[in-house]
Parts: C-alpha cells; sequence; structure tokens
C-alpha cells in the first residue's frame, strides 16, 4: 500500500474510533441524565440542615433568656469582689461549680495553687510643689499594682519626675532618677478607643503597668507611678498586674488616676514636686483554689472536646461583673441552653471558669499541665472576657480555611448583628496553652469602645451590664459552641 493509501487508512480509522466514542460518551450521559439518584456533592456538607436548624432555636432562646444575666448579677452583686485567694473567690468556685450540676453538667473541680496578694492601705499627697499654700497639701488618687511590693509603713517621701515614656526614662541620666518616684505619664489614646478599636489602645498603653516599675528601678527609682490604663474620667484609678523582672529590684508600684497624672506632670513642668507615698499591700502564702469543669458529654465523640470559659477571679476594686463574671455568664448560659432543649452535641462541651486569669494565669498553666496529652482531642476552644457589649460576629485563631466553613454559622448570626468573621493571633488568655498547642480557638467579636472606661476600675459593677446585650453575647457563645459539636469533619490545623 503507497504512503497516500496508508495515510488514508489512518484518517479513515481515527474517525471512526472518534464517532464510537462520541456514540459511548452520548450513551453514558444519556444513562446518567435518567437516572433518578443525584450526583454525590464534590464536598460533604460541614453542617446537616438538622444541626442548622438547632443553631437558630439556640440563638433564639439565648436572645429571651435571663439566665446569663441573673447569673451575673449573683457572681457580682451577693458574691462581690473575687480577686484569687479570697473567701469571695472561694464562695464563686463553689455557686458556679452548684449551678452546673443542677444544669445537668457531670462537674468537677480540678485544683491549682493560686497566688494570694492583699490589697492595703493606699494614699498618696504632694507635701511640696510650686505656687502651694502654707500648711497644704495635694491629695492624689491612686491605687496599688497587683503585686506590687510594700512602702514602709509610714511611707515613703521623695521627690517626683514624670516622663511620657520608656525613651524619655532611658535619656534622663541615672543620677537624675536615683531615690525618686519615677511617674509615667503615657496617656491612654481616647480618641482611638471610641472608633472601635479599644483593646489596641490598651495594648498600646498597658505596658507601662507590667513593665514600667522594673524600668524605673534599674535606674535607681524609689518607688514607679503609672497613668491609669483606661479612659475612664472621674478620676477613678485603674489597677491590674504589674510585672516584675528578675533583673530589677523590686519597687511599690500604683496608678494614679489620669486627672492626676496631668496634675502632677503640670506641676513638675513647673519646679520640684515632693510626694509621700503609703501603699501596703500584702503577699501571703499561695492558696488552694480551683478551675470549675462542668461537661455535656458528646453523644458520637465524647473523646473530642469543645471548651467554652470566661474566667472566675476579679480585681477588688470594683465587682467583676464586666471582666469576667459576664464570660462565665454566657459559658454557662451555652450549657444551660443546650440542656434546655434537649440537643444532643456529638463532641463533648466543657464549660470552664477559670481561675487566677488577673494575676498569675495559675488556672490556665494548671489545666495546661494537667491536659496537655489532651491537646489533640481538644477540638476547639471559645473564651469570653471582653465584657459585654454587642457581639459583631467571632474572632478566629485558626487555619484560614476555618473562616470559609463558618459562614452558614454567621449567616444565623447575623440576624441579630452578629455575622462577621475575622481572623487573629489570638482570642483569649486562659486558652493561650491551646491556641499555642494549635487547637483552633474562637471569642466573640465585642463593643469595646467603652469597656476600657470601666475595666479593672471601682466602676467595674452589675450596671455596666445591659441584659439585651449580654443576651446576645450568650447567643454568639452558645452557637458557635454547638456549631462546633456538631460539625460533621474536623477543623483543620
Amino acid at each position: 500500500m503507497s504512503e497516500s493509501n496508508h495515510f488514508r487508512v489512518a484518517v479513515l480509522l481515527s474517525a471512526a474510533l472518534f464517532f464510537c466514542a462520541q456514540g459511548v460518551g452520548a450513551q453514558q450521559r444519556l444513562a446518567a441524565a435518567s437516572s433518578r439518584s443525584p450526583s454525590p456533592s464534590p464536598t460533604p456538607a460541614v453542617f446537616s440542615a438538622e444541626t442548622l436548624a438547632d443553631l437558630k432555636r439556640l440563638q433564639q432562646a439565648a436572645l429571651t433568656s435571663d439566665y446569663a444575666y441573673r447569673q451575673v448579677a449573683h457572681l457580682s452583686n451577693n458574691i462581690g469582689p473575687r480577686l484569687t485567694g479570697s473567701a469571695q473567690a472561694a464562695k464563686a468556685v463553689d455557686h458556679v461549680a452548684s449551678e452546673l450540676k443542677t444544669i445537668g453538667c457531670q462537674v468537677q473541680l480540678e485544683k491549682v495553687m493560686v497566688p494570694h496578694w492583699v490589697r492595703g492601705e493606699e494614699t498618696a499627697a504632694l507635701i511640696r510643689f510650686p505656687g502651694q499654700a502654707v500648711n497644704t497639701t495635694q491629695k492624689i488618687v491612686l491605687c496599688a499594682l497587683g503585686d506590687s511590693v510594700a512602702t514602709p509603713a509610714d511611707g515613703i517621701e521623695a521627690e517626683v519626675i514624670a516622663v511620657r515614656n520608656f525613651d524619655e526614662l532611658k535619656f534622663l541620666p541615672r543620677e537624675k532618677v536615683a531615690g525618686k518616684i519615677v511617674l509615667f505619664n503615657y496617656p491612654f489614646d481616647k480618641q482611638m478607643a471610641p472608633q472601635g478599636p479599644g483593646g489596641e489602645a490598651y495594648s498600646e498603653a498597658v505596658v507601662y503597668r507590667g513593665d514600667g516599675p522594673s524600668a524605673a528601678a534599674r535606674q535607681g527609682a524609689v518607688a514607679c507611678l503609672i497613668r491609669s490604663v483606661g479612659g475612664a474620667d472621674y478620676r477613678l484609678p485603674h489597677t491590674g498586674q504589674t510585672d516584675y523582672a528578675m533583673d530589677a529590684p523590686r519597687i511599690p508600684a500604683g496608678a494614679v488616676t489620669a486627672e492626676d497624672a496631668d496634675l502632677i506632670a503640670d506641676l513638675v513642668r513647673q519646679g520640684a514636686v515632693r510626694m509621700k507615698l503609703v501603699l501596703t499591700p500584702q503577699t501571703l502564702p499561695d492558696v488552694e483554689s480551683a478551675n470549675v469543669i462542668g461537661d455535656i458529654k458528646g453523644s458520637e465523640h465524647p473523646e473530642q472536646v469543645i471548651v467554652v470559659s470566661g474566667h472566675l477571679d476579679s480585681w477588688d476594686l470594683g465587682t467583676g461583673a464586666i471582666d469576667d463574671a459576664a464570660g462565665v455568664a454566657v459559658s454557662m448560659e451555652a450549657a444551660n441552653l443546650i440542656q434546655k432543649l434537649h440537643l444532643k452535641p456529638k463532641r463533648t462541651i466543657r464549660v470552664i471558669a477559670w481561675m487566677n486569669e488577673e494575676n498569675g494565669l495559675a488556672g490556665s498553666k494548671q489545666y495546661g499541665k494537667d491536659h496537655e496529652k489532651e491537646w489533640m482531642n481538644h477540638f476547639a476552644a471559645i473564651e469570653t472576657d471582653g465584657g459585654a457589649g454587642h457581639p459583631l460576629g467571632i474572632n478566629i485563631k485558626a487555619n484560614a480555611e476555618v473562616k470559609k466553613t463558618f459562614v452558614p454559622v454567621s449567616a444565623i448570626l447575623q440576624a441579630s448583628g452578629a455575622g462577621m468573621l475575622n481572623l487573629v493571633e489570638h482570642c483569649g488568655a486562659d486558652i493561650a496553652p491551646m491556641e499555642k498547642a494549635g487547637v483552633p480557638s474562637f471569642s466573640p467579636i465585642q463593643d469595646s469602645r467603652f469597656y476600657f472606661n470601666y475595666h479593672h476600675t471601682a466602676a467595674d459593677t452589675l450596671d455596666k451590664i445591659v441584659p439585651k446585650e449580654l443576651a446576645e453575647n450568650s447567643a454568639v457563645v452558645a452557637v458557635t459552641a454547638y456549631a462546633l459539636a456538631n460539625m460533621e469533619q474536623a477543623l483543620p490545623r
């Protein structure tokens, strides 16, 4: 056969094979079209229709329940300030454990040794200053910072110097600082916070509370004061933990009100200012306390745990309503509503009321030691510790795919204005060990515009809780917890 005939035969064979293939393909398509069975979904549903319906039920139940508010009221009004090691902190442990048992949780108290720091006398007065009338002083409103050491019982009398920041202090020669009281007059950004990012404004200023005393001590200061960290007017001092460094002497540390910080700084600019400072806190031996754990066991995967949490301790100036009775209460409400609606989580939902978030994180650290071998079975963790302001959605510390996964949940939460999903680097201090281990973590995105007006002050009281907004937070936490418990697949890590 000639080369041209070979070519014609090849073409004819190729054409025949093409049309045969087309015929087979057409037959297959017709067979598929005639079949009544739907094509399998390329990816399985993350949330079943039943789960999504239950999430809507949970949301509506949370928005109409007053259980969380009643818990906040009892913790803040009936029990009161719950500083670690105090009788009130112990009473709060008993109360939450009893309530979780009543709900139907399996409850246990996990022992933790906690610090016992007690606030003493705290007074200050300017005893010499420019323009002073004869035989007068000026009272300074302040409070001791957590973990502060004491002055002598009769106080310290020393000259005050005022600096704005760490750089200004470093610029001063040591002889200008030695033997003096240093005031860090770094202002909380009261323009940034009302625009929304209150947490960012707080983070910028709070470093002076943590690191200021040691920075001053390294240059020979005898005491350190900071401008209160927060937006509070009305001459409210703002407490919180300081963090003494190992390489510096421990010196008495306190926070003066914003108004008094401005007063001192103004007078220092005019001339020499001398202060008498009395702070008499005590650090007593550690006390045994507990994290309160309440489990609703999962029906299919009981070994897989979703932590839902807030911290039970509080500072002692106020009654700890927004920081953080609210977080404990909305966590308890999640369990309460799941039980009340007779829902069956597939995974275990674990309510935790943490002890010692404010001045040591001993409860979180102890839980990490006790459970670190179980991190792979910790499916997710939620912490609420940002007050009780209107929630806007959910913060997510996890693989970016988790945000896409949660779109159906955010659609439900949007009914109460909480449909945002936000990837963040951190969701909570107490769940930080779980975050570090790769456990997907969550927290409500809360309106923080006014939170730092009251946080760590005597004004952290029940009246700052808006019941409707607290209920909205309960809805976010309950829906998030149950969605995690009943997902049809694992979260990517």
